[in-house]
């Protein structure tokens, strides 16, 4: 099956708020691609710290069949533009990957099934 890339924010790296229950929700979702057999790399970025480049990297480091969008990155207004240079980075550098859009951390194995 193909290799997925999981592209959110890192919760340690967000001032202000307890990053706790979002890494064990990240941990719970590595855990669900290793279940399935899905080999998955992420790619937890910083909002302020040239997120483009590290994702470019990331895009660059290795063969994707499917790129997940982490709601973080998606869903807060004021990373609109950072959501929309994610999805050109992606259509630049993995063109032939599909996106896909998860709920939750947990979640990111079925988001990309969904299109693998």
């Amino acid at each position: 099956m193909a290799r997925v890339l999981v592209i959110g924010l890192d919760p340690a790296r967000i001032d202000g708020w307890d990053p706790a229950p979002v890494q064990a929700a990240i941990a719970r979702g590595r855990a669900r691609f290793d279940d399935l057999g899905v080999e998955a790399d992420w790619c937890l970025v910083t909002a302020g710290e040239d997120p483009e480049a590290a994702i470019a990297a990331a895009l660059t480091g290795a063969q994707y069949g499917c790129v997940v969008i982490g709601g973080g990155i998606r869903t807060h207004e004021p990373l609109l533009r950072l959501f929309e240079n994610v999805v050109n980075l992606v259509r630049q550098h993995a063109p032939g990957a599909a996106i896909a859009f998860n709920s939750t951390p947990e979640d990111c194995a079925d988001a990309a099934l969904r299109w693998l």
